[in-house]
């Protein structure tokens, strides 16, 4: 049955994710790739065979209403240094189509972040969708993590990543102080052992010093990596933040929040 126009609607979001899949599964196109590793005509015509299910012989006509959502996904993946325009090495073949937009290779970072990338795929592109999805736990966690996670999405998209990870710390530890004071019904006394000398490891051995050892290899894996960037942030040496940690940092923090919510009793009970 012949696909309508409007059922090959996607957004960047999609589109996104779709090229670091191509990307990290190694596909191959029956058409050529000239000298790039990402020939993004054929990552679109995989698109519509795999996804929308377009016949191979009709697949062309759709590229024109989807090839936005590609060109702007393929833009984000350069912004980040994963993908860079261009042949991958000397003396390979160039195309006027590919050096129009159409061809691209992966940095050395982008090899490295690749291998990882299952990990944190999901984390949103668009910052309305990422910011909407982190909203969602604000009724839980209260205005104060609310407030972190905007301005880590802000420091984000202003490439302050340094910033961005501070503010995802700090975001997570608003969610531990949430969990803390739920479980104490006495916030008051939280915030004040939270700004006591070792307060940060007090509230956590609050929090899951009872707990099954799974819970606590869970709270503190979320936990252990935001912190340390956030501590990192906090001393006056170079840290070495850049796009990937920031991009983490906003992953764990999702995954973090996600954790919390899900397990709320077994964390707020005795």
């Amino acid at each position: 049955m012949a696909r309508t126009e409007n059922q090959m609607d996607l957004d960047q979001e999609d589109a996104f994710h779709f090229i670091v899949l191509y990307l990290r599964e190694g596909r191959k196109s029956p058409y050529g790739s000239y000298g790039y590793e990402l020939y993004l005509p054929n990552v679109m015509r995989d698109y519509l065979e795999t996804v929308k299910k377009v016949p191979h012989h009709d697949t062309d006509r759709h590229l024109p209403k989807i090839s936005p959502s590609f060109y702007a996904a393929a833009w984000e993946l350069c912004r980040r240094g994963i993908l860079r325009p261009g042949i991958k090495a000397f003396n390979e073949q160039a195309t006027a189509d590919g050096s129009s937009g159409n061809g691209y290779s992966v940095t050395p970072l982008g090899t490295e972040w690749l291998q990882k990338a299952g990990e944190y795929e999901y984390v949103p592109v668009d910052p309305g969708r990422f910011a909407k999805l982190l909203d969602n736990f604000s009724p839980r966690f209260g205005p104060g993590f609310q407030e972190r996670c905007q301005e880590a999405l802000r420091c984000y998209n202003a490439q302050a990543y340094l910033a961005c990870c501070a503010m995802c710390g700090a975001a997570a530890e608003s969610i531990s102080l949430s969990i803390a004071s739920a479980k104490t019904k006495n916030e008051a006394e939280i915030l004040k052992m939270y700004s006591a000398a070792g307060g940060r490891g007090r509230i956590e051995n609050l929090i899951i010093g009872k707990k099954d050892k799974s819970i606590q290899d869970d709270f503190r894996g979320y936990l252990s990596l935001l912190k340390y960037w956030r501590d990192i942030a906090a001393h006056g040496r170079a840290s070495g933040i850049n796009d990937p940690e920031a991009y983490t940092s906003l992953a764990l923090l999702l995954r973090f929040a996600q954790f919390a919510n899900d397990r709320w009793d077994e964390l707020t009970l005795d």
